[in-house]
């Protein structure tokens, strides 16, 4: 597992910053996230990103979507870790997908904060970060990696 400092500038300027001094969480690439989640069956995987990305960029196949952040204003979701819990408690480990790997880990530190203890974020997210061209999913990701997806 190879850690990234991606922690200092997670949280949003207007979410409530953790208390917690060192994270737990643990970052995971696309293709270790996936044989995780096939060797841990009581693992989850929650796809943190909005229900519009969710239903129509496509998703991790067996994902739980519960929205970190969702629009029209992008305000943190102030029923996460509560509709997290309705899916997974705390003694279960949680997978965390985003879009790029950035959401998820503001998501997994308000987990731990929670108390979750077995927290791990997807690095590159489900569409990796812009190329040259600023398009995404073609550098990193979870379907980059060919992991299995589907669209709503």
């Amino acid at each position: 597992m190879q850690r990234y400092n991606l922690r200092a500038t997670a949280y949003p300027i207007h979410a409530a910053a953790p208390t917690k001094s060192v994270s737990t969480v643990k970052d995971l690439f696309p293709t270790q996230a996936f044989d995780y989640l096939q060797k841990t069956p009581d693992a989850v995987l929650i796809d943190c990103r909005s229900e519009t990305e969710y239903l129509f960029v496509g998703h991790p196949s067996g994902a739980v979507h519960v929205a970190w952040q969702d629009g029209p204003d992008w305000e943190i979701n102030p029923d996460f870790v509560a509709q997290v819990r309705a899916e997974a408690d705390a003694s279960r480990p949680v997978v965390l997908i985003c879009r790029s790997g950035t959401r998820s880990v503001s998501a997994g530190l308000a987990l731990e904060q929670a108390g979750y203890s077995n927290v791990y974020n997807v690095l590159e997210g489900f569409e990796g970060e812009r190329d040259e061209k600023n398009h995404r999913g073609t550098t990193g990701g979870w379907r980059f990696h060919g992991l299995p997806w589907q669209q709503s």
